[in-house]
C-alpha cells in the first residue's frame, strides 16, 4: 500500500487527516483498533515517529486511546466529534473560500445556490 504524499504539508498531518477520514466515514469505528504504528510504516514506507506523531494527534484530540499492551482504539463518540469539528472547518474555512471563488468569477447567488442543490440531489 503506498500512499502518493502532498508536498503542501507534513506527512504526519496527512496521515492525521485520513485516519479521521476513516472514523468519519465510519471504516473505522468507535471501540475499534487502529492498525498498529510499525503496520502503518511499514504500510505507507513512512518513518515510524511520523506514524507516532500523527496518532498522538489523535489521543490529543480526544479520539483514540492508547491500551497498554493491546494498541490504540478509537474512542466512543469519536465519529460525532469529527463529523462536528469537519462541520465546523468546512464553514469557516472551505466555505468562504468557494463563495470568495465565486464572486470573483461573478457567479451570483442564485445560480451558485441552484448550483449547490442540484449538485445535492445527485450525491442523495
Amino acid at each position: 500500500m503506498q500512499e502518493d504524499w502532498k508536498d503542501d504539508q507534513p506527512i504526519y498531518r496527512q496521515l492525521h487527516d485520513k485516519i479521521l477520514g476513516l472514523i468519519l466515514k465510519g471504516t473505522l469505528k468507535e471501540g475499534e483498533a487502529l492498525p498498529s504504528v510499525r503496520q502503518v510504516a511499514s504500510d505507507y514506507r513512512i518513518n515510524h515517529l511520523t506514524v507516532g506523531k500523527a496518532y498522538q494527534g489523535l489521543v490529543d484530540a480526544g479520539l483514540v486511546e492508547t491500551r497498554r499492551g493491546l494498541g490504540m482504539f478509537v474512542l466512543a463518540g469519536a465519529q460525532q466529534q469529527v463529523a462536528t469539528s469537519e462541520r465546523q472547518k468546512f464553514i469557516s474555512q472551505e466555505l468562504p473560500n468557494l463563495i470568495a471563488r465565486a464572486r470573483q468569477l461573478g457567479i451570483q447567488e442564485p445560480e451558485l445556490t441552484k448550483a449547490i442543490r442540484q449538485m445535492m440531489k445527485e450525491a442523495n
